[in-house]
């Protein structure tokens, strides 16, 4: 299914459960998902740079059972949307424009955003930008510069995804594009230009409840990453998890997506509080 900006706004009131399709987007195709009521109040998910909408596997099901209307889509280059021929240095705020032009496509003016990793980077992108269309942020293993865990992280990846099984999970999850996809990537990051790339001057721009989350043992950055950020957003949760690592939305699935819901709190009139308690009784034990 493809959907352009002349009609899509037609089509938003009708999305439900379980609808996907392709968006045409700064010429190129974008793969999009759906899933919970139509009624249900939007949050955007924003995946790891090599991840797609599968990343979210644990997650959309919670929060569609909870009442949200979960949207996820795979980023310009990855999983089911059209290949991309490489990552200049501004391809951030391209991808955030993007995202915009999306949410616009769907029908949404306003969401929460829940990103991991890179997708958390350009989830304060989108919230420092367009403050208005963001209600409520959640930043996963977020970076906001190339700090030397994560220069540590990058160069050991930069063998991994040559070797099995990264490797083969790379083209399951990406097809024949994801040799040459990740390549790209690790080349960007690995640019001794990103070095000098910073996001921390848009933190003090953000203005809608944060929740900043990062596993202690993340292979890619330090717990003090993680408090710079959360210092640097005023008003900002910071959940520190001790014993888990880069992937705590794989690594906790239970744990995560209570205190998940617990932040983005109970949308609309949805009865969904027996959920809640369910999922933190589960965190408790696990």
């Amino acid at each position: 299914m493809a959907i352009s900006p002349s009609d899509a706004r037609d089509m938003a009131p009708a999305l439900a459960v379980g609808r996907s399709g392709l968006a045409a987007i700064a010429g190129h195709r974008l793969f999009w998902q759906v899933e919970g009521p139509a009624a249900g109040k939007p949050v955007l998910l924003l995946h790891h740079g090599l991840g797609s909408v599968r990343a979210w596997k644990m997650q959309i099901p919670s929060l569609a059972a909870a009442g949200w209307r979960v949207v996820a889509y795979d980023r310009w280059g990855y999983g089911r949307s059209d290949s991309r021929p490489g990552f200049p240095p501004e391809f951030l705020q391209a991808d955030a424009c993007e995202a915009l032009q999306l949410l616009d496509l769907l029908g949404l003016e306003r969401v929460s955003i829940v990103g991991h990793s890179e997708g958390g980077s350009l989830g304060l992108v989108l919230a420092s930008a367009h403050p208005d269309r963001v209600e409520r942020l959640v930043l996963v293993a977020a970076h906001i510069d190339r700090e030397a865990e994560t220069l540590q992280g990058l160069q050991a990846l930069a063998q991994a995804i040559h070797a099995q099984p990264l490797k083969g999970g790379l083209r399951r999850e990406h097809g024949p594009k994801a040799d040459s996809l990740a390549q790209a990537w690790v080349e960007r990051w690995l640019d001794p230009a990103a070095e000098g790339l910073s996001l921390s001057p848009v933190l003090a721009s953000i203005r809608c409840p944060t929740l900043v989350i990062q596993g202690e043992l993340d292979e890619h950055a330090s717990p003090e990453h993680a408090r710079r950020i959360a210092r640097g957003i005023a008003g900002s949760e910071l959940w520190l998890i001790p014993g888990v690592g880069h992937m705590p939305i794989h690594e906790i699935p239970e744990q995560f997506n209570a205190r998940l819901i617990e932040f983005l709190g109970r949308p609309g009139n949805l009865e969904t509080t027996g959920l809640v308690q369910s999922l933190a009784a589960s965190a408790s034990r696990g």
